[in-house]
């Protein structure tokens, strides 16, 4: 399977997140792309989801804040939110999801969306049973 997109086509080469990209024209017996895109490769699968979550923790300006938040997608070990807090990478926040809990997560990565404007953060939640930590 290719899909192709400007100078660029994805590989596919073994269960759905695991494709590889390179520029069209280069040869795949040139390297290994599995040296390259393990790296950057999710460690597991990433799922489009929606659900309301309470977001608590420490804003740039260093004032603390409780907000509500809309998981977007969430893998085993994370989650991408939307979230209207400007909150730095390398903060720990409290996420309260629906189901209960409190779970702590380290936020790698703070943006603004491209196609709507929203802000989101990508956390890593920090208890290594993830979403299914007690």
């Amino acid at each position: 399977m290719q899909i192709e997109v400007p100078a660029i086509v994805l590989h596919y080469v073994g269960p759905p997140h695991k494709a590889t990209a390179q520029k069209v024209g280069e040869g795949m017996n040139e390297k290994d792309p599995g040296d390259v895109a393990s790296s950057q490769r999710p460690r597991s699968p990433r799922v489009p989801v929606e659900f309301p979550l309470e977001v608590e923790g420490t804003d740039t300006s260093g004032n603390p804040f409780q907000a509500k938040g809309m998981a977007t997608k969430i893998s085993r070990g994370g989650a991408t939110i939307a979230i209207d807090v400007d909150v730095a990478v390398g903060a720990v926040v409290k996420l309260v999801p629906p189901f209960g809990g409190k779970l702590e997560a380290h936020v790698n990565g703070s943006w603004i969306d491209d196609i709507d404007g929203n802000r989101r953060i990508g956390v890593r939640l920090l208890d290594s049973n993830g979403w299914f930590a007690e």
